[in-house]
């Protein structure tokens, strides 16, 4: 069977997992952020988790999830041509027995997922915040998905609280200078920081993505910061972490 490929919609592969994905330029394109949230995050093996995807976009993140996890995956999305491309690539996957594509507001999560009865959440979320000075893009899809016009980090946090089951773990992928908004809304809700990894272009640069992983009702104190991760060398080819998680072990 065909996929039916829509406007500037083309396929690309996930690498390591053997997948295929529907992108377009001009409505949503996975980047690395997502490849790092989708290894970043430990998912069980099994089948009897329940695992949701939130700010999902095309369903990358999601799609990496389902070739470590036999449990099933519930995928939030805002957008709706974006959930459509996402859906079609789960049922180009052969997965719809495995993913669920939602599409809601996170805000309405909670009319779609039954409250406190997930184990692990991921996102990764619209990143800027909106105000009068902040330069959205003009294109509407590519806006959504990058500026909090429709989720804030502290939104974000009470949704994925909410969800989240006694214990759950939430990974996020966002910003550095986003570092303290992200801490004190976890806490405001009872996510406890538990494990922090900042990304780095270059050995010699800013750090310029983080990923944290939170705990619901988890204890204060255990608070790891891992090693720096950093994508480039200085010839900049993939260091051999990050080409691992891009294209798998065949490629050392």
């Amino acid at each position: 069977m065909s996929t039916e490929l829509k406007g500037d919609e083309r396929i690309d592969q996930l690498m390591q997992f053997g997948l295929d994905i529907i992108q377009s330029p001009s409505v949503f394109s996975f980047s690395l952020d997502a490849v790092l949230l989708g290894h970043f995050a430990k998912v069980p093996g099994h089948d009897r988790a329940e695992i949701v995807d939130l700010c999902s976009g095309n369903g990358a993140v999601a799609l990496m999830l389902s070739g470590q996890t036999r449990s099933r995956i519930k995928a939030v999305e805002i957008q709706e041509r974006l959930a459509d491309m996402a859906g079609r690539s789960v049922e180009m996957n052969g997965l719809t027995e495995q993913i669920d594509i939602i599409h809601a507001d996170v805000n309405e999560v909670h009319e779609y997922i039954k409250k406190d009865s997930i184990d692990i959440i991921t996102c990764n979320p619209p990143y800027f915040t909106v105000s009068d000075s902040s330069r959205k893009n003009p294109n509407e899809h590519l806006a959504i998905a990058r500026h909090e016009l429709h989720l804030t980090v502290k939104e974000l946090m009470k949704a994925t609280s909410g969800l989240l089951k006694t214990k759950g773990k939430a990974y996020f992928v966002h910003r550095p200078e986003r570092f303290f908004d992200i801490l004190d809304a976890m806490r405001e809700v009872n996510l406890a920081p538990k494990r922090i990894r900042f990304v780095y272009p270059k050995p010699d640069r800013e750090a310029n993505m983080l990923l944290i992983e939170g705990i619901k009702q988890g204890k204060e104190d255990g608070l790891k910061i891992l090693p720096p991760l950093y994508v480039f060398d200085e010839e900049g080819n993939y260091f051999p972490e990050v080409r691992r998680m891009i294209y798998g072990n065949e490629q050392d």
